[in-house]
């Protein structure tokens, strides 16, 4: 089945000069231009677009967007990504509906409120099952504590520090600069004391494998599309890994 382009803007809530836009820039070609002169697309343009709009919700602009669809070979795996991710953000929404919920109906009946309660939802603590599936129930508990007893300040100060490392990596791939340049190799060691910092993982246990945890996660940037929208999309996160894979094949660590 194949569907008009007003259908398609009807379907997805978005619009036909948006549409034609996403194919003028080549984001999203019609599969074909019916005789009427109206772009249609198949199945196939549904599922890209229907990814694009996943894409968009985490920020991407459109030309990384198209990097991350260009560099994906199996949409189906990476819906199943898309799926994860958006399960768990509407269990953290949930959350936070319930807390919310739960203030409100206290306020009315004039019940005194919980702060424990009022608070669900909100925190660090939305990536405790991600952090423990991956790594243990010790290494969330460990950075839990850390980081709970980081002060405002310290906290602001740490997000900054990632934010402006964050910030370099993108720079980088903008530039087109090579995973084994100084400039990237620089800024892989940045990352590796980042993640050398945090309590609870590989990288701080003086006895883990802290070669496989970064090596594990470079790859993770690459493959998860929340994470790649750190570094600006597939192509920043593909720049990450390799040189952080150079720096370990170079430095003892």
């Amino acid at each position: 089945m194949d569907w008009s382009i007003q259908e398609t803007a009807r379907l997805t809530g978005t619009t036909s000069r948006t549409l034609r836009h996403y194919d003028a820039i080549g984001l999203l070609p019609a599969t074909y231009i019916a005789d009427n002169g109206y772009r249609c697309y198949d199945e196939a343009a549904l599922v890209r677009l229907q990814r694009i709009m996943l894409l968009k919700e985490l920020g991407l602009p459109l030309a990384r967007i198209a990097e991350v669809l260009d560099h994906s070979e199996d949409p189906i795996a990476a819906l199943e990504h898309h799926v994860l991710s958006l399960a768990r953000e509407r269990e953290r929404i949930d959350r936070q509906i319930a807390a919310v919920t739960a203030t409100i109906t206290r306020l009315k009946a004039g019940e005194p409120l919980m702060a424990e309660e009022m608070f669900d939802g909100f925190d660090h603590r939305e990536h405790e099952r991600e952090v423990t599936e991956r790594w243990g129930a010790e290494a969330y508990r460990r950075s839990d504590v850390w980081w709970s007893g980081l002060s405002n300040e310290q906290k602001t100060d740490w997000k900054a520090r990632i934010e402006a490392l964050s910030r370099d990596w993108i720079a980088a791939a903008e530039a087109g600069a090579d995973p084994e340049s100084d400039r990237c190799q620089d800024l892989a060691r940045r990352h590796i004391e980042w993640l050398k910092a945090v309590p609870g993982t590989p990288a701080h246990d003086p006895e883990g494998d802290l070669a496989g945890y970064v090596r594990g996660l470079g790859q993770m940037y690459v493959d998860d599309p929340r994470f790649a929208a750190n570094y600006g999309g597939s192509s920043g996160a593909e720049l990450v890994r390799d040189a952080l894979d150079h720096y370990l094949e170079t430095h003892r660590v």
